[in-house]
């Protein structure tokens, strides 16, 4: 991809003076975000013809393939008779379409998202929470596709989020920013392209415009993708904490990144369903043994409090325990977080430095999403398990490592390694014994017991005595399918502590599409011969398959309609063997 004078996308209020009204196209395709302003009355082409202004070098665009031009404040694609079309937010255009800020135009593999710079628009910026849930979903799946980094800040104003000082923070944001509420005096910013730098910098400017004159408090807990987490709820959950921090930590205003999350005693552990209490009762066993162990389960429903379990009633547990997070690296800096490398290995390797197998020697090494992992490291992680030898990056010595791995994944590795994605090899050693953790919604008899838990933990660290749950809204949390299983719940029941007032969690403080969904699906008692699992398997799938019509087959939104990211729909369209309709327009 080529375009014209162009800039990193990575601070718009750098280009875009205080009060001044001005739009820009953020477009990804290649290595890298580019920055193109679109001027009033000036086209912009896209095409692969050298004379278009954003080259786009893919077999399904056309010569002169599109344009977009800004005629004072709106701005229209209009697709130029393209061979393969024109979308806007997923959805081919069959005519001139006005698109505003945050749409995204595609063409061929280039995505160019709408920016516009301007005070006068930002009040409309600030959403709802369930707007903000929308939002971050959409521009987690984004910073994943693109391999882009992301930021989430957490804010909360002591003396309450009046217009005035709404207004100072909108102010200090980019157009492509997210505003939206969370609850009572905090808000929430979603600051896309923003490394832990660049979302610490926003953090400190937003902190400023809060306090303004005035001598209100203010703190920000902030997390960033990929470091603090691969997907919306797991953000969500390390801002809050991070936020929690910085209140405890006093002062008229703070920022706290998100900490290292605290490793719970086994006694904190609730387990009460039987299938958990099976999947414990097998760590037990082999939890003393050089076994390598692969745990399975869907995003959140905690692998790595099992793995954890693993490495604490072992042996090793007066050793240390790594994580490593696979999908969070790209191969390169992987290679060398795993092994190490010796000083002069790569421009920057200034010193040496040990890897996640050194500095887990004696211990348990926990490779988390590991089906994420690119085949060439594969294939390296796989004779290190078969001789407990590592070699650092940019170097010739064997080291002897005595680590125990412990690996995790949501993917089905049996159908990755028919396509091809996963060796078989490895697959074979990692799964020498498996354990598969249920999702939330096979085992809900645990919801109760773990609303009530999180919510003696955030009314402790509140220092606010401990809200109990009405019957309405319990009810509402166990007929939920939670596709975010237990991480999803706690960040739903932290921010209900937030919003109550009183006492007492009702089913208002709960999220909109929890209460949305609660009670729309009958759950038939267990009995004999009730297949439960089975009856929630169709379920779910039936309301897969309506939300894809309801949203004429476009993923992304109907993503969005099922509370899900957009990666967790194509998982489940596979594990349901469904094949979505052509989208509108195909």
């Amino acid at each position: 991809m080529e375009a014209g004078p162009t800039l990193d996308a990575t601070d718009l209020s750098r280009i875009a003076p205080e009060g001044e009204d001005r739009t820009f196209l953020i477009i990804h395709g290649g290595d890298r975000a580019r920055v193109l302003e679109l001027l009033d009355g000036v086209e912009v082409t896209l095409g692969r013809s050298r004379s278009s202004t954003i080259v786009v070098d893919h077999e399904r665009a056309s010569r002169i393939h599109a344009r977009v031009v800004r005629r004072g404040a709106d701005v229209v694609v209009e697709d130029l008779g393209s061979r393969n079309g024109t979308r806007v937010n997923g959805a081919k255009i069959l005519a001139p379409t006005r698109v505003a800020g945050g749409d995204e135009i595609a063409v061929g593999d280039v995505v160019a998202f709408v920016a516009m710079s301007t005070r006068l628009r930002r009040r409309a910026m600030v959403g709802s929470a369930s707007f903000f849930e929308d939002r971050l979903a959409a521009e987690v799946d984004r910073a994943i596709r693109y391999r882009r980094p992301l930021g989430l800040l957490m804010l909360r104003v002591e003396g309450g989020t009046t217009e005035a000082v709404i207004e100072r923070i909108a102010g200090v944001l980019r157009r492509m920013d997210v505003l939206g509420d969370y609850g009572p005096d905090e808000l929430a910013v979603v600051v896309p392209e923003a490394d832990r730098a660049g979302a610490d910098a926003a953090a400190r400017r937003i902190l400023r415009a809060a306090r303004g004159p005035g001598d209100a408090a203010a703190h920000i807990g902030l997390a960033t993708y990929p470091e603090d987490g691969a997907d919306a709820e797991e953000l969500v959950s390390r801002a809050r904490t991070a936020l929690r921090r910085a209140r405890a930590g006093g002062g008229r205003e703070r920022v706290t990144a998100a900490p290292i999350e605290p490793t719970p005693e086994l006694g904190d552990l609730v387990v009460a369903d039987p299938q958990m209490m099976r999947v414990y009762e097998t760590v037990r066993k082999v939890a003393d043994t050089p076994i390598t162990v692969l745990v399975v389960g869907e995003t959140g429903v905690g692998k790595e409090l099992v793995a954890e379990a693993l490495h604490r009633r072992s042996k090793r547990s007066a050793k240390p325990f790594v994580k490593l997070n696979c999908a969070s690296l790209p191969e390169t800096l992987l290679d060398s977080e795993l092994f190490g490398h010796e000083r002069g290995s790569f421009t920057g390797a200034v010193d040496r430095k040990i890897g996640y197998f050194e500095a887990a020697a004696g211990g348990t090494l926990f490779l988390d999403e590991v089906g994420e992992m690119p085949l060439g490291l594969q294939a390296k992680l796989l004779r290190v398990l078969e001789t407990r030898t590592i070699t650092r990056v940019g170097g010739t010595k064997e080291i002897s490592v005595d680590v125990r791995v412990v690996c995790a994944t949501h993917r089905d590795l049996d159908k990755d390694v028919e396509r091809k994605r996963f060796r078989e090899d490895l697959y074979f050693r990692v799964s020498a014994f498996t354990l598969l953790v249920p999702p939330l919604r096979n085992r809900r008899g645990e919801i109760r017991l773990l609303a009530e838990h999180f919510a003696r933990e955030f009314a402790n660290d509140l220092h606010q005595p401990t809200p109990h749950l009405s019957p309405a809204a319990l009810q509402t949390l166990e007929a939920y399918a939670w596709p975010g299983n237990v991480r999803e719940l706690r960040n739903a029941v932290e921010r209900a502590v937030v919003l109550a007032q009183g006492p007492t969690i009702d089913r208002a403080d709960l999220p909109d599409k929890i209460r949305d969904a609660g009670g729309a699906t009958a759950i038939v008692p267990t009995g004999d011969g009730v297949d439960v699992r089975g009856q929630l398997a169709e379920v779910e799938r039936a309301a897969i398959v309506a939300a894809l019509e309801a949203c004429a087959g476009n993923q992304t939104h109907a993503a969005r309609r099922l509370g899900l990211s957009r990666r967790a729909l194509i998982y489940k369209l596979e594990k349901y063997g469904l094949k979505p309709p052509p989208a509108k327009g195909e």
